[in-house]
């Protein structure tokens, strides 16, 4: 085998070395992203108003001004599970007052929620049912 032989093997192990390592990378970023490892067991209630709300993937959002003057942002499921649950962008606007029960971010002080039921105007949209076994 020549030297240049040898060189060309050893290329094409590190630059598959490198891609595995890379998708690994992507693969446990996606996992910690969609899971709820970030987010306490508890579930929260937080009362506001909407302040505005976005539908774009990879998750629905809405930025919601508590009752305390607080901001908080209110992630909801992905957009096929968020219509399923009956909520579109239709469902509500601005200035709405709605009721979100979630688990919020460990990390303290940070303003952040995953919400498994939102209600607005006596409305429930249940995002993840499985997660209200225990609830009324």
């Amino acid at each position: 085998m020549t030297t240049k032989t040898k060189a060309t093997k050893v290329n094409r192990l590190l630059r598959g070395i490198a891609m595995g390592l890379l998708l690994a990378m992507a693969a446990v970023s996606a996992m910690a992203h969609h899971g709820w490892s970030w987010a306490e067991e508890k579930k929260t209630t937080l009362e506001g108003k909407i302040l505005s709300l976005s539908m774009a993937p990879p998750h629905p959002q809405l930025q919601v001004v508590a009752n305390d003057g607080s901001r908080w942002q209110i992630d909801l499921g992905n957009p096929s599970q968020t219509e399923r649950s009956g909520f579109t962008a239709k469902s509500a606007s601005a200035g709405d007052r709605i009721t979100v029960l979630g688990n919020r971010n460990k990390e303290p002080g940070k303003r952040h929620m995953k919400a498994v039921r939102i209600t607005i105007e006596g409305h429930h949209y249940d995002l993840y049912p499985e997660r209200l076994v225990d609830m009324p």
